[in-house]
């Protein structure tokens, strides 16, 4: 059995979802089907949610109504006999029924969550009407029977992989199952979901909870791409590429995929294809557990970037600095993506910036503080990378004519990262692109 993805622009049209439909019935292998919320949909209960947390009812309701009208627009689009339309817009109007109702009570984060899971219950059930329609025999789960995650909102892996093999298994005759991606139950058996982007997470976890032949992610783009085809020109899709190399390449800017959605292929060996639903003949991107070549594969850029040199005479022979640098960070929850020290002085970056004011005045306790702000941090990702000769050399002369602020080398064998400021990315890649890769 293999886990088939589809993102919000592969199912955001009637058309497209008719090509899903085509791509899940080519082959005889079992497949599960995951599905995101149709294109801007998640965007549109974002913007609800917020309405009702500032107490604006009018302007929440404007989007639900809005919201509603797209979605009375798609559906007699999608489909043709009446029966099938009259039950679409009965799934479409038990949605809305409950959209408006929250316009009625007290708002709070569990409501919240309830409203950011509609997108993917209302993308999932319309799908299945389709294939009901064209009587293709398929069975629809519901991912809040077997997915959730724990008090630290971390995926409960065994649990999920013991809910869903019993409920496959009251199914042997069927082939085609149809699920949510993005959300789940939480450990309090509330509504909950696994951020934005999970539905890539989602496709994983259940790959990896079933031990599936392999995992496609199916987007808009044919591919992983060795530099953002959005600023570079004449970008290429990578053929194949380690699991460690993905993983660093989503987490630094690779918008095709998930971060997290690496690591549960990764603990059991699923091969990840990343495939173009517009062009289902492109080769795409297969990531698996050990690629042969050697060097750069690849370039990401991660922007809303803050740097934060901390500086204090007493590091030098300090015992215990670190560490109590680093304290305050885990103190506010907040991850540090590099890292470079000398004697006297330590550079660290962070993007989130929920806790900075805090973090800041923690640290001026004992030392000084200069916040450099809008930087980006440019990733180099290969196989063995930081041990190729001459390959933080090329890094440097491509960058010679930006100034950089941070160099992470040697932390990682498949990544060299610099920091540069936001308004030299664009330069930066262009030149890295040209130096580093050979036509």
């Amino acid at each position: 059995m293999k886990i088939m993805k589809f993102g919000g622009t592969s199912v955001g049209r009637p058309e497209r979802m008719h090509q899903v439909k085509d791509l899940i019935t080519r082959g005889d292998e079992s497949k599960i089907v995951v599905l995101s919320a149709l294109s801007g949909t998640t965007n549109s209960l974002v913007s609800i949610g917020e309405a009702l947390a500032a107490a604006d009812k009018f302007l929440a309701k404007s989007r639900i109504d809005e919201l509603h009208a797209h979605y009375n627009q798609f559906y007699p689009q999608l489909l043709k006999s009446d029966v099938a339309k009259e039950k679409a817009q009965e799934i479409i109007k038990e949605h809305f029924e409950f959209l408006n109702i929250l316009l009625k009570i007290s708002f709070n984060e569990a409501i919240n969550r309830d409203i950011l899971a509609q997108g993917e219950l209302l993308s999932t059930k319309l799908f299945h009407t389709l294939l009901e329609e064209l009587e293709i025999p398929a069975v629809f789960l519901s991912a809040f029977d077997f997915m959730s995650i724990d008090e630290n909102a971390e995926p409960e892996l065994q649990k999920i992989s013991d809910r869903l093999k019993a409920i496959l298994a009251q199914h042997p005759d069927d082939s085609i199952f149809i699920t949510q991606g993005f959300i789940c139950k939480n450990h309090l058996n509330e509504v909950d979901n696994l951020k934005r982007g999970g539905s890539d997470y989602t496709a994983s976890l259940v790959a990896a909870a079933i031990q599936a032949t392999s995992c496609e992610i199916w987007t808009d783009i044919d591919g992983m791409h060795n530099n953002d085809p959005r600023i570079v020109d004449k970008t290429r899709p990578i053929a194949e590429m380690s699991f460690d190399e993905a993983a660093e390449l989503a987490y630094f800017g690779a918008k095709i995929l998930h971060p997290a959605s690496i690591w549960p292929a990764q603990q059991f060996n699923v091969p990840v294809k990343l495939l173009n639903t517009m062009k289902p003949e492109a080769q795409g991107t297969l990531i698996k557990a050990d690629v042969a070549t050697v060097g750069v594969k690849a370039i990401a850029a991660k922007d809303g970037i803050t740097a934060i040199k901390i500086k204090s005479s007493r590091m030098l022979l300090a015992y215990g600095f670190l560490r109590k640098v680093f304290e305050i960070f885990e103190k506010y929850k907040t991850p540090i993506d590099m890292i470079t020290t000398s004697e006297v002085a330590v550079s660290v970056t962070i993007d989130d910036l929920s806790h900075l004011e805090h973090i800041l005045e923690e640290l001026g306790t004992f030392c000084s503080v200069e916040v450099d702000r809008d930087q980006t941090i440019i990733c180099i990702v290969g196989n063995m990378v930081s041990e190729s000769k001459g390959a933080i050399q090329s890094v440097i002369d491509s960058l010679i004519e930006y100034p950089v602020r941070m160099v992470s080398f040697g932390g990682s064998r498949h990544n060299v990262s610099v920091l540069v400021d936001s308004k030299f990315k664009k330069e930066a890649l262009q030149s890295l692109n040209q130096d580093l890769f050979s036509w």
